[in-house]
């Protein structure tokens, strides 16, 4: 679906002001002719967004639009997420994933808004990043031109991009002697690149922003409670914060005392396999609470599916089909699922872990009188005799058939050779 570069008069970038972007929009301006704006969402990037506007108007940017949507970011795509249960490769919370279609559905609003007739971005024709933002554009307009650089240019990797920064003057952060691909929101942050390319050489500790390492961490555990609401999170220690607040103490809280960091070898959705590592603190205390929680209050049927559809709706966010029939109809389960899971948590968090020390709900299924084996006016431990007997009723058969002569070594499979073809 790319355009004719005669054809694009304005294009909506979406716009990090790291070294990609930087260097696209004179690219665009310089082999489409037309005008750029840059788009930025601020989704928790922090340090990232200080002096981005004025850096894409020098580069070359007709307007440039920096907003806020940490809240929409954290409520509408990391909390579905999280309330899933979806982890991808059972490791990845899925940082850098959840973010792309919020980030491409807006940049689709505002081409629509600026009267703009392309989109573009700054993704590698290698990655999964690609695919999710393109597969929003086309779910929202496919009559937009999409335009990537990285798949038409000359420019063949961070050396060549820095090169031709540095002959335009763009300031950019990235060196030749040290280059990290890094993603940062307000759920996690990414590294790849560099010495992580290599599978066997461990990550810098250097490397590390949000999450101090376990050795550094303090000698003393640090003991929280987190309340839900239907599956939500809106507590620690007893005070409701904002979604945006929680997060952000989560975030201090797991990374204060090394926890978080997860160092994983991926699947790619383009075939290939990827070493990534990556820092989601506040992120991993919740997915451990909210399990807890579940654990406490569904019913075994109901949890035991609702664990077999989580890979599927963490495969669906990781390849970009966010805005889906099949990702919303999941939703739609995983909501009711939700009903009753208001509770309580407590965890200790200590040098890299997070352990469960407690947890409770009004809507509990756990009734100590039920459990307990004293009580027999609650549960008559004689019962469980006709049930044994019946749910142990194929094996007694099978058994009763081996006695009486019949032996699974007595078939023997048709040698198929004789049929197989010359």
């Amino acid at each position: 679906m790319n355009s004719k570069k005669g054809d694009v008069k304005k294009v909506v970038l979406a716009y990090s002001g790291g070294l990609d972007t930087s260097v696209i929009i004179p690219w665009l301006i310089e082999n489409y002719g037309c005008e750029v704006i840059a788009y930025t969402g601020n989704i928790g990037q922090e340090d990232e967004l200080e002096g981005l506007e004025e850096k894409a108007l020098k580069s070359g940017a007709i307007k440039a639009i920096i907003e806020d949507i940490r809240q929409e970011f954290i409520e509408e795509y990391v909390f579905p997420t999280m309330r899933a249960g979806a982890m991808y490769e059972q490791k990845y919370l899925l940082g850098t994933s959840i973010a792309r279609p919020l980030l491409a559905k807006r940049q689709v609003e505002i081409a629509e808004e600026e009267g703009a007739d392309a989109v573009a971005h700054g993704c590698t024709g290698k990655g999964n990043d690609q695919v999710r933002f393109e597969l929003t554009y086309i779910a929202f307009n496919p009559k937009l031109k999409i335009i990537s650089p990285w798949r038409e240019w000359d420019i063949k990797s961070r050396e060549d991009a820095i090169e031709y920064a540095k002959k335009r003057n763009i300031p950019i952060t990235a060196t030749t002697k040290k280059i990290y691909s890094l993603d940062a929101n307000i759920w996690h942050m990414s590294h790849e690149g560099g010495n992580l390319e290599d599978p066997w050489s461990p990550p810098d500790k250097e490397a590390f922003q949000l999450i101090k390492v376990p050795e550094d961490a303090p000698d003393k555990p640090t003991i929280i409670e987190i309340g839900f609401k239907k599956g939500y999170p809106v507590s620690i220690d007893g005070t409701e914060y904002s979604s945006v607040e929680l997060i952000e103490k989560l975030n201090k809280l797991a990374g204060e005392n090394g926890i978080g960091i997860i160092d994983i070898v991926e699947n790619r959705l383009v075939g290939m396999k990827s070493r990534g590592v990556y820092e989601t603190p506040g992120g991993t205390i919740l997915y451990k609470a909210h399990r807890e929680l579940e654990s406490l209050v569904t019913d075994a049927d109901t949890m035991h599916f609702k664990d077999s559809i989580a890979p599927k709706y963490a495969e669906l966010v990781y390849n970009g089909k966010w805005f889906t029939p099949l990702r919303e109809a999941l939703d739609s389960f995983v909501n009711s699922t939700q009903e009753n899971i208001t509770g309580t948590v407590k965890l200790k968090l200590y040098k890299g872990n997070c352990t469960v020390l407690g947890r409770k709900s009004p809507y509990s299924l756990y009734r100590e009188d039920f459990a307990t084996f004293g009580k027999e006016d609650v549960y008559d431990q004689k019962d469980a005799e006709g049930f044994i007997n019946l749910f142990g009723l194929p094996l007694k058969v099978r058994s009763l058939l081996e006695m009486e002569g019949f032996k699974k070594t007595d078939y023997k499979a048709p040698n198929y050779s004789k049929f197989k073809r010359d």
